[in-house]
């Protein structure tokens, strides 16, 4: 079994205007309210090809009621620990005449200790040997970085892979653990070595292979516009993003990892997954929506080489 875990998860509303201008009232276009969190976007996709999985996490109030419930009418198992202070929304803005999209972010309730602790009894409650868990996102007031070492002390005593998608810097502490899979973006990957220079293809590998070399079994590295790379132990493959219109790009990311770690449940060779991935991210990136992988104009604009230029 898959259990995604997030432990800041959210509502977006995502709005499309046509302009914004201040003190005036600015009619919109459309607004979509979406279950999110990064975590519940990764069992969102895993369930649209056909991978079952448990959304887990912390959350609160009646805007997680509207997250699990809508996770739930997908046919997605739910075991979300609930505190009294509501779920946070989030604000996606984009704005046609402008051709960009503001983001506002909100922080999530407080987590208190007792919660916490529950939590990771229920993990190593329900965990079993081949299972995956997926952490994924920023964590709620009141949850330490360290919360993800604890989690993979558990992981790695269920004999269970991890994969992780967090930007804090607590990440390279879990690296004794052995993590299946990490998914940073290039600045995250950068601010994990606190390297400040351009990041060019020479040091995105470089940065990469420390990470598996520190102990981490692959890293798969996401680049927006300019794709994706994927260092394991013995390869390096990278490939190319297909051109789009960028309409939201919360939740590119997450599709790209959710995707990925689909296509290797379905035992798809390494090139076909990183493709696949590079492609359903780019087309959750051109929606207000996850993907629905109807991606046939964008697969023959990817290209999936050995190395990267």
């Amino acid at each position: 079994m898959i259990y995604t875990i997030t432990l800041n998860p959210a509502i977006d509303l995502v709005i499309v205007t046509k302009k914004l201008q201040p003190k005036v009232v600015n009619r919109t276009e459309k607004f979509e309210l979406q279950p999110n969190g990064k975590g519940v976007n990764v069992s969102f996709i895993l369930k649209k090809l056909g991978i079952k999985n448990v959304a887990t996490g912390i959350g609160g109030g009646f805007t997680l009621d509207y997250i699990t419930s809508g996770l739930e009418e997908k046919g997605i198992a739910t075991k979300f620990l609930k505190v009294k202070e509501p779920t946070r929304v989030n604000v996606f803005t984009d704005v046609i005449e402008e051709n960009t999209e503001y983001k506002e972010v909100n922080p999530g309730p407080v987590i208190n200790q007792e919660t916490q602790a529950a939590f990771l009894t229920y993990l190593r409650k329900v965990l079993k040997p081949n299972d995956m868990v997926v952490v994924s996102g920023s964590f709620s007031k009141g949850i330490r970085p360290g919360f993800l070492v604890e989690i993979a002390q558990i992981v790695q005593e269920k004999q269970v892979r991890l994969v992780i998608d967090s930007s804090y810097l607590a990440v390279l502490d879990t690296l004794d653990y052995q993590p299946f899979l990490l998914k940073p973006n290039e600045d995250e990957l950068a601010s994990f070595f606190d390297y400040q220079g351009k990041m060019d293809s020479e040091i995105i590998i470089k940065l990469a292979r420390k990470l598996i070399n520190r102990g981490c079994q692959n890293v798969l590295v996401s680049l927006g516009a300019n794709g994706a790379v994927l260092v394991t132990r013995t390869k390096v493959l990278s490939a190319n993003a297909p051109k789009i219109q960028v309409v939201n790009s919360a939740c590119a990311g997450d599709t790209m990892l959710g995707t990925f770690i689909a296509l290797l449940e379905k035992k798809q060779p390494l090139d076909n997954a990183l493709k696949m991935a590079v492609a359903a991210g780019s087309d959750t990136a051109s929606k207000t929506g996850l993907t629905n992988f109807a991606l046939e104009k964008l697969l023959p604009q990817i290209v999936v080489k050995e190395g990267m230029k």
